[in-house]
């Protein structure tokens, strides 16, 4: 199959107008394979060659004109079309297959009651697998489709869809969109719907997780209606669309998509087991970031995908900032989860030899297989983090004015960079272009540390910055006081780099955080009497936002080599128990447990590091027995339980199926401890069996998948292994569990035989089932615990291997430098 190159799309958007598609869809020809014709209306500005793309299981039929085009012409995913100047209708009829692996038109048959669910992700070349477009995102069209599905079937698609006399499903024509934002999803969907502000609203998801999605639906409607309320003030052109559904589809690769009036998202969204406030706030934050999309990247849309920032670094950032503001009764700051979770991902991303700018150059983007290389923590965090230092530094009534001006002027069509910025800057005096060269032209992350010098009361503030941003920051000034509590003295505005110090007046602070507010995008280190007084009373910093910066900052030594992985953990025994914000329990936790005990310790370490989050683990168990603090206590449940090196513990609570002093174990909880008794060999596949009767669902058939890889016998590895790579029958989210269950830190031995394997065996799978898959095996088939100089060298030749697609490439160099990361710390 042939990627597009920028080149090409560039050549083919200056000789074609697309006007319009109808798309019918037959769903009724059987679980492989479904019918699938598009009649494609066009102007060609003048005669030329070029090409319509599809990828069909067969190509019956295509009409240029009325006249029957040469289909074994078809090569790989491109037919061509010699135009003549003026108006075309090109006729394509096909036989498509639906996928297993997330991409194209996905089917799933729900395992709880048989029903089955297809429904579409066109991202990036995907389209083709449903029907033949000019699939590049600067030609826009208009789209109509109608749908022959099951009887029983419900059909969604962007605009209000309507069931005809005949059966078939009739969507409404869309605004213009780009190909990629086209959707359909059908089944017996269980609805529930509603009207806010003289528009459709529904919500849907399958049968099976009706009574989840009725438990959620108010909270769900509630979050909804209210960020669509707060976008209408603050942006000047309405919602485009003619309605507003979300659908909660299954074995979903991303977290959702934007499609226009048709959101789909994963469906572990309906939860079906106890979660926290925070994983309820991500849920929040993810409904609102989608809905941002309306506006950044449907309405108005990148030209090339050198600017996938202006999607998703918006509607990241819009997504976190709306839901603090439209939601605040329900989720207090949502700040702190990004400062914790999402930053530290794009801090990640940003230090690996894999980065690349927020808005890269377009050379660098020649072609989409490169795109797609590009949705990471870069685009989405960093984006999301300079966006929010634009907006300190700009303030938010010209940021408002200038993304307004950028809706008007480009509304329904496409924009690039240029454009944004030239926006921005027509609605402030400040040098906007200047900003955008130095934050998003530019990769790496900048490092600022406080330096004092003076005596008695006069003392002064320097700021010493490794790297080349300017910053607007604030400086938290904090004394101890007799009681132990860093309080604050005063928050000081500074840019950086500084025309001269900044003058404190008053004994010299005992805490210097700068950053505080987190409002720009930085490692940060502390001079040495701060330190002392974070390390030491971290737990005594009043504002939960200022305690996750300092946290923050204690992560990023780690990760350098600059704080012991041990002191981290016993910093997090001395003040996680006291620790009041769920969020930063949750990240401190699955650092310290996933990264810490995981990898950056050695095997003979490891023991005292799972006892201590163990010992955490427990205190937070002590300290929520009265019922006060549900999602804290849960959080330690899990921890306990992930943690565990002797099983008699958690075997107890499965066998009587509650935690002493609650909470009751449900679904989740239950496979969460199978699985550990798994990994320390105190289960076995009857035990699984029985569990995976007890739940039926494809959540406990993946649970069933992920203890069975999990149990440590050469057979259960050979049998995982080979359905991981020996055959193409596993789903993508199947796939992913098996694999997740196939390494376990405890097992480095039993699977060593295993690790030469991979490279090989993940190659030809990319080769086999395509990016997605590829990047599920470079994610979570990756031997990453084979933490050793062999293991790295190893991977390192295989990283020249041409046979390998750029999805697979990428990931293995991410793996790879992590490999060297855990490498370099065990041994600094």
């Amino acid at each position: 199959m042939s990627v597009l190159t920028r080149d090409e799309a560039q050549t083919r958007a200056q000789l074609l107008d697309v006007h319009h598609y109808r798309v019918d869809l037959d769903l009724t020809t059987g679980d492989e394979t479904f019918q699938s014709r598009s009649v494609i209306r066009f102007t060609a500005r003048a005669a030329g060659d070029t090409f319509v793309e599809l990828k069909p299981e067969t190509l019956h039929s295509a009409l240029l004109d009325d006249e029957p085009l040469d289909i074994t012409a078809l090569d790989g995913n491109r037919l061509p079309l010699r135009l003549t100047e003026g108006e075309h209708t090109l006729r394509i009829s096909t036989t498509m297959r639906y996928s297993r692996t997330g991409e194209g038109m996905h089917r799933f048959t729900d395992p709880t009651d048989d029903e089955s669910y297809v429904y579409t992700q066109l991202f990036m070349e995907d389209v083709q697998r449903v029907f033949a477009a000019f699939d590049q995102p600067d030609l826009k069209a208009v789209f109509e489709l109608s749908v022959t599905a099951p009887e029983g079937w419900t059909v969604l698609s962007n605009g209000i869809t309507e069931q005809q006399p005949d059966g078939r499903w009739q969507a409404a024509p869309t605004p213009l969109l780009s190909t990629y934002f086209v959707c359909v999803a059908a089944g017996p969907w269980h609805t529930i719907r509603t009207e806010h502000a003289g528009l459709p609203f529904g919500i849907h998801c399958r049968r099976s997780l009706a009574a989840h999605l009725d438990a959620d639906a108010d909270e769900i409607l509630a979050v909804t209606k209210a960020c669509y309320d707060r976008y209408h003030e603050k942006f000047d052109e309405p919602y485009p669309f003619d309605s507003y559904d979300q659908a909660f589809v299954p074995e979903f690769n991303a977290g959702a998509m934007e499609n226009p009036g048709l959101v789909t998202f994963r469906d572990e969204f309906v939860f079906r087991s106890a979660v926290t406030v925070t994983e309820r706030q991500t849920r929040a934050m993810v409904i609102a970031h989608e809905m941002a999309h309306m506006w950044f990247g449907d309405l108005v849309t990148l030209r090339w995908w050198d600017d996938i920032w202006l999607n998703e670094s918006f509607a990241e950032y819009m997504g976190y900032q709306t839901v603090n503001e439209a939601c605040s009764d329900l989720f207090p700051d949502t700040w702190i989860d990004f400062g914790v979770t999402r930053k530290a991902w794009g801090y990640e991303a940003d230090q690996r030899p894999s980065t690349h700018p927020v808005a890269p150059d377009p050379e660098a983007v020649p072609d989409t297989a490169s795109a797609l290389l590009n949705f990471d923590g870069i685009s989405y965090a960093k984006g999301a983090s300079a966006l929010r230092q634009l907006v300190a530094w700009l303030g938010e009534k010209d940021f408002l004015a200038g993304i307004n001006i950028h809706f008007k002027r480009h509304k329904f069509g496409n924009a690039t960079l240029a454009d944004f910025i030239d926006n921005l800057a027509a609605a402030t005096d400040r040098d906007v272009h200047a900003w955008a060269e130095q934050w998003l032209r530019t990769t790496g992350v900048d490092t600022l540390t406080p330096r004092l010098d003076g005596e008695g009361s006069q003392w002064r503030l320097h700021v010493d910055r490794d790297g080349s941003r300017p910053h607007r920051i604030q400086a938290g000034i904090y004394d101890r006081r007799p009681d132990g509590e860093l309080a604050l003295r005063e928050h000081r505005e500074l840019d950086v780099p500084q025309e001269a110090p900044a003058e404190l007046t008053g004994p010299r602070p005992d805490l210097v955080v700068l950053n505080d507010g987190d409002l720009t995008y930085t490692k940060l280190r502390f001079d040495e009497v701060s330190e002392e007084s974070a390390l030491r009373g971290l737990s005594r910093i009043p504002d939960a936002l200022t305690r996750a910066v300092v946290w923050n900052a204690m992560r990023d030594m780690v990760r350098d080599g600059d704080l012991a992985p041990a002191d981290y953990l016993d910093f997090a025994l001395a003040h996680l128990p006291e620790e009041t914000e769920l969020a930063l329990v949750q990240g401190v936790l699955g650092f310290a447990r996933t990264q810490i005990a995981d990898r950056y310790v050695t095997e003979d370490e490891r023991p005292a590091a799972l006892a201590t989050i163990g010992e955490i683990a427990r205190a937070l168990l002590r300290r929520t027995e009265d019922g006060e603090a549900p999602g804290l206590r849960l959080t330690a449940v899990r921890a306990c339980i992930d943690s565990a090196t002797t099983p008699d513990k958690i075997a107890s609570w499965l066998d009587e199926g509650t935690v002493h002093g609650g909470p009751e174990l449900d679904p989740e909880l239950r496979w969460r401890i199978l699985a550990r008794l798994a990994v320390l060999g105190a289960t076995d596949e009857t035990v699984i069996a029985a569990e995976r009767e007890r739940d039926p669902s494809a959540t406990g058939q993946e649970g069933a998948a992920r203890c069975r890889a999990s149990l440590p016998t050469p057979e259960a590895k050979a049998a995982a292994w080979s359905s991981l790579f020996d055959s193409d029958d596993l789903s993508n989210y199947l796939f992913t569990a098996t694999a997740q269950g196939f390494w376990q830190p405890e097992q480095a031995e039993l699977v060593r035989e295993y690790v030469p394997r991979f490279y090989e065996a993940a190659v030809a799978l990319g080769d086999r089932r395509g990016p997605a898959m590829a990047e599920a095996a470079g994610r979570y088939a990756f031997p990453a615990y084979a933490i050793d100089a062999e293991s790295l060298a190893l991977g390192r030749s295989h990283l020249a291997d041409d046979a390998m697609i750029p999805a697979l490439h990428r990931k293995l160099v991410d793996q790879l430098d992590d490999l060297k990361r855990a490498l370099r710390i065990r041994t600094a």
